[in-house]
């Protein structure tokens, strides 16, 4: 454990990484908290506004993250300064993702229900650094002896293959197995192989005309959102809060 630890995670040009992740997902918990206790009108916390314009933390983060962006490129992955704008970037990132949602609908989705892409875009990004960070590399290719890295050759071949899979399994709406299967092998030819979603790309193309695979894919999908809908729910509300009841529809005619 002591070995995998220090040649996976303090190795020197890994620290910056390290810091940035713990800085990004400290920064979404924080800024979770500071926001629910708003919400719940608790605490000293209270929006920001300028001129009667409600700013919102994605700007700040914007800001943030292009500075601790341009310091890192600057400074390299060795030394104080780029371990200060690992910092900087990971807490302009957890700042932007928390309000990923707005930047996609334009609008103040927050406590709705669109805004739950916000967690779980963030969810994502931390599982995908956490990774990395332990010694996944994309596509595959990491872990490769003398002899294998100077076959570069077989090398192109796998990240060919294994981005194929992955862009497979994206068309057939399977975004988290493709992304996923992109530092994990095989995660993307498990999506790859198996029934797309029915309203992907991949089942209006290749289900059109085989009523069998188009059913078959509706019941699967069913069944799956029926058994991981509820439980995905219930987390994405103990991480970044319950979104607000939607309004009820008044019937045509006032009824």
């Amino acid at each position: 454990m002591g070995d995998w630890w220090t040649r996976n995670i303090v190795e020197p040009g890994k620290v910056p990484l390290l810091l940035a992740l713990t800085s990004f997902v400290l920064t979404f918990v924080i800024t979770r908290v500071v926001v629910r206790m708003i919400r719940a009108g608790k605490g000293p916390f209270g929006n920001v506004e300028a001129g009667g314009v409600h700013i919102h933390h994605v700007v700040p983060g914007v800001v943030l993250t292009v500075l601790g962006g341009f310091g890192a490129v600057a400074s390299g992955r060795h030394g104080f300064g780029s371990a200060v704008f690992a910092v900087v970037f990971g807490i302009g990132a957890g700042l932007v993702l928390d309000e990923f949602a707005l930047i996609l609908h334009l609008d103040d989705v927050y406590w709705s229900e669109e805004g739950r892409k916000s967690v779980e875009v963030v969810v994502l990004t931390a599982a995908l650094v956490g990774l990395m960070l332990s010694g996944f590399l994309p596509f595959g290719v990491n872990d490769l002896s003398d002899d294998e890295l100077q076959d570069r050759g077989g090398v192109i071949v796998s990240i060919a293959v294994n981005f194929a899979f992955a862009l497979v399994a994206l068309s057939k709406g399977k975004a988290r197995m493709a992304l996923f299967g992109v530092v994990v092998p095989l995660v993307a030819l498990v999506g790859a192989i198996r029934l797309a979603r029915p309203a992907s790309a991949w089942a209006r193309r290749f289900y059109r005309r085989r009523p069998r695979a188009r059913a078959r894919a509706t019941l699967r999908a069913y069944h799956h959102d029926r058994r991981w809908d509820g439980p995905r729910r219930r987390m994405q509300d103990l991480i970044g809060g319950k979104p607000d009841p939607e309004p009820a529809r008044s019937l045509p005619g006032g009824r």
